[in-house]
């Protein structure tokens, strides 16, 4: 008997052809649809159907009311079953998603794996820790082009776990980073709104410390931050072109030269 060759493809890699998954679904739009066969029909119990935002439910009376569909064409039934196997399929994927999450509150609330093994229908630690890496899968992408669904393996999830787990460091970090700068802009901005009577202006400086004005005393979101700092990049520009074309400097006290040198010191970090 020949024997069989050890596949070569590694566990962290992404599959071949790419999972397909139902992902993002209007599904109370479907079930509405379904609703509206069975009416239709004529369904004389229809009126005992969940509503459309009990997914669980609206299919559980849609296959036990099947048969409401008898008088309708062959075109309507097939419609009205492969709309209960599509939202089938999204409430599986669904349910994925919300096992992962609530394992994860399970083990942060202090739960082993002998104790999850039995609630995931799984007979060892080992097994319920693979099993919940694999669920875990379905929430993680990988790093193809295309950003497919992570292969489902307990290394492959790991690895991508890893990866994302980098990259919220590095988000944090970054927004650490721009509330530090921010904090350091705020009275750097006040103090050249303070001596702008000391500067040499144009309308264009006039235009961009109006904006600084304006945005400075309610400076709290990430957006109204971002322009706070394009604001006082534009000023400084201008006032750097008036130097340019004046060949001098465009402070005219020694409080106003310090106020423009700290906001430039600051942009340039």
């Amino acid at each position: 008997m020949k024997k069989r060759v050890r596949s070569s493809v590694r566990p962290t890699s992404p599959l071949v052809k790419a999972p397909l998954r139902i992902g993002a679904l209007d599904a109370v739009a479907v079930v509405g649809e379904l609703r509206q066969m069975h009416e239709d029909a004529e369904d004389p119990d229809v009126e005992r159907m969940p509503a459309d935002d009990e997914l669980f439910g609206a299919l559980l009376y849609a296959e036990k009311h099947a048969q409401a569909l008898s008088t309708r064409s062959p075109e309507v039934r097939r419609s009205a079953a492969l709309k209960r196997v599509q939202l089938w399929e999204y409430l599986r994927e669904q349910a994925e998603v919300h096992q992962a999450r609530a394992v994860d509150d399970a083990r942060s609330a202090g739960a082993q794996w002998i104790q999850l093994a039995p609630t995931l229908a799984v007979g060892a630690p080992s097994a319920a820790y693979n099993k919940a890496k694999r669920l875990k899968a379905a929430e993680l992408v990988d790093e193809t082009p295309r950003a497919n669904p992570v292969r489902r393996t307990p290394e492959a999830v790991l690895k991508a776990e890893r990866r994302h787990a980098l990259e919220q460091a590095a988000e944090r970090r970054a927004q650490q980073e721009a509330q530090q700068r921010h904090a350091l802009m705020v009275p750097v901005a006040a103090r050249l709104l303070e001596h702008r009577e000391s500067l040499v202006r144009d309308d264009d400086v006039d235009y961009w410390l109006e904006e600084i004005e304006a945005v400075l005393p309610h400076c709290r979101t990430p957006l109204q931050m971002v322009s706070l700092n394009r604001y006082l990049d534009a000023a400084l520009r201008a006032l750097t072109k008036l130097e340019k074309e004046s060949a001098g400097s465009v402070a005219l006290t020694e409080e106003a030269r310090l106020a423009v040198d700290a906001a430039v010191e600051l942009q340039q970090r």
